[in-house]
């Protein structure tokens, strides 16, 4: 094999891993703060409270609002996703080896990203329910009410997370199928992946956290409430073993994610299981 070759193969590989983490890898990245190219170790996100507004005398001077800038960190990690490939293995079947170990490693970045969102919206102490009921209505109010209470702004970048159980909850809601309530944004129009409902966009997701195989957690957030940041995008290394007579595969990425703003999250409790009631 020439290194012109080789040079080729790696190229299209390193396309297909970025296209793939980009495409199907995460969900959460793009509904929270994200910094890209971050240096060193860890990063910080600014915490702003609230400003007051206040009078002024003629030609006085104007009020400073002396607003409340508390960093909080975000620790960065490295992690990495590997596999060999055989040199003989595209002669010996007619899958896309190369195609499909790309995927896998960037599945499994993208999930290590979800995941890392996923321990930061955990940290969330605001909650509603106490796992004795699937996902309802009232349940969803309780959980707008906290967020309306707190402040959070109503400006199309509130999001929620439901398990797969809670999405199917969900479908059996009229307000959030019927186009009488929702218009023509039903849906399964998107692929049953996301959807627009009460100012909400709402997702599903697979690693939600659950605890006695029925507790299910799932959050409503503001998309500046998490911060995820990342020092280095996924990275592809391919080296040959001739002693394997194979190349390695290796996919590497170093991120980390942080709970900012407590008030913005709120947990629902939900009960995971077929005799949740509705």
């Amino acid at each position: 094999m020439s290194v012109s070759v080789d040079n080729v193969f790696i190229k299209q590989f390193e396309a297909d891993v970025h296209l793939a983490y980009q495409q199907m890898g995460t969900k959460l990245r793009a509904t929270v703060r994200s910094k890209s190219g971050v240096v060193g170790a860890s990063t910080t996100f600014q915490k702003v409270g609230r400003g007051t507004a206040s009078t002024k005398s003629r030609h006085g001077i104007v009020p400073v609002m002396n607003l409340n800038h508390e960093p909080v960190e975000c620790i960065l990690q490295d992690y990495y996703a590997g596999d060999w490939v055989d040199a003989l293995d595209e002669l010996k079947t007619n899958v896309d080896e190369r195609r499909v170990v790309a995927s896998a490693g960037a599945y499994a970045l993208g999930r290590k990203t979800d995941e890392l969102i996923i321990n930061a919206m955990d940290g969330a102490t605001a909650s509603v329910g106490d796992y004795s009921t699937g996902l309802t209505k009232d349940l969803i109010l309780s959980a707008i009410e906290v967020m309306n209470t707190n402040d959070v702004p109503d400006d199309g970048r509130r999001f929620a997370v439901v398990g797969v159980h809670q999405w199917n909850e969900l479908l059996s809601m009229d307000e959030f199928v019927s186009a009488d309530y929702v218009g023509d944004d039903l849906p399964l129009l998107s692929g049953g992946a996301s959807k627009k409902w009460l100012g909400i966009t709402w997702l599903l997701h697979n690693g939600l956290p659950l605890d006695n195989e029925d507790e299910r957690d799932c959050f409503i957030y503001h998309a500046t409430s998490v911060g995820h940041a990342c020092g280095q995008e996924v990275k592809t290394d391919i080296s040959w073993h001739g002693e394997r007579a194979a190349h390695f595969i290796s996919n590497s990425m170093s991120q980390g994610a942080v709970l900012i703003d407590n008030a913005g999250i709120v947990r629902i409790k939900c009960k995971d299981n077929d005799q949740s009631e509705q």
